[in-house]
């Protein structure tokens, strides 16, 4: 059952690919702007609000907590279903490797306690709440992500930044199939508990899988070559975002998966694209002159004399 949607953070990663798979499904689709616009005005009239405000780290702290309470209070003053983002920060270091829905949040460092507090907080408001869990991103643009930003530059010279252990296991998601499956989900919205927390398996990969792949998808070897973490370390003492990325590092040394069966329950025919072709077009996205060229034609000497 579609309807309309009003999409918070449109011109965020995640807002901006939910957006497109409202739209392609049919759905009537708003834009949010915070710069002119009252969030509560906005949410009128409207069937789900889809939460994708998602502040820089060192901003969390004081903006996280007061933007998920505007959202539960648009939703319920209209009765409106709320669908949000989820992500593994809520588990803490000390979780076992496989995230499942039922798996306890029990992270204990301060991006991970305000994710908690967050979702808390839609747990106990009086709304519908669709929260669809996932792991680090794959965009089909350069976006800021760990991929794009980080990871992907290197590939011009053949190598993959990694940030850890590349014989680690490491969640990842391709944001389009993430999106369409959130779409699915609102359009279902009906048939849903009150409150529905889910996990999107997206690819499981190692670094090593994940250059084997895009060598694949590239057509040129890709080797790994470690990031250093000394820069960022040196950084946080006057550097918050530096402070933050160091805080979450251990995701990089700790195998992790998320389980999406519970998710298959309820979408069993949701379709996952190839992991080749999301690692070149998230690759391409970040790197656009890694786009094959066609080699020169060899020289002709044919006729000419040599002296």
């Amino acid at each position: 059952m579609v309807g309309s949607a009003l999409i918070l953070g449109a011109t965020g990663r995640f807002g901006r690919n939910v957006a497109e798979a409202f739209w392609n499904a049919g759905w009537t689709v708003r834009l949010f702007d915070r710069t002119s616009e009252d969030l509560n005005t906005a949410a009128a009239g409207v069937d789900v609000i889809v939460n994708g405000w998602n502040p820089a780290y060192p901003d969390w702290e004081k903006q996280a907590m007061g933007l998920t309470h505007q959202v539960i209070a648009a939703a319920k003053l209209h009765n409106a279903t709320v669908i949000f983002p989820g992500n593994v920060y809520v588990y803490g270091a000390d979780a076992p490797q496989i995230f499942a829905p039922e798996t306890p949040h029990k992270a204990t460092n301060p991006l991970g306690r305000i994710r908690i507090e967050m979702e808390a907080a839609y747990r106990a408001g009086d709304v519908q709440t669709i929260i669809l869990r996932a792991g680090d991103f794959l965009d089909t643009a350069a976006s800021g992500n760990w991929f794009d930003k980080v990871m992907a530059p290197s590939l011009t010279k053949g190598k993959l930044t990694y940030p850890g252990n590349p014989d680690i296991p490491h969640a990842w998601t391709y944001l389009p199939d993430f999106a369409i499956a959130i779409e699915k989900l609102a359009r279902m919205r009906s048939w849903l508990p009150r409150f529905t927390d889910l996990s999107f398996e997206g690819y499981t990969l190692t670094g090593n899988q994940m250059a084997t792949l895009l060598g694949e998808g590239l057509s040129r070897p890709v080797e790994i070559k470690q990031m250093a973490w000394w820069p960022l370390k040196m950084a946080a003492p006057v550097f918050p975002l530096a402070r933050h990325l160091c805080e979450m590092r251990y995701l990089w040394g700790k195998p992790h998966q998320l389980d999406g069966s519970a998710l298959a329950s309820f979408l069993p025919d949701l379709r996952h694209t190839d992991p080749v072709e999301a690692l070149r077009t998230a690759a391409l996205a970040a790197k656009p002159d890694l786009m094959e060229r066609p080699r020169p034609p060899k020289p002709s000497h044919g006729g000419l004399s040599r002296a």
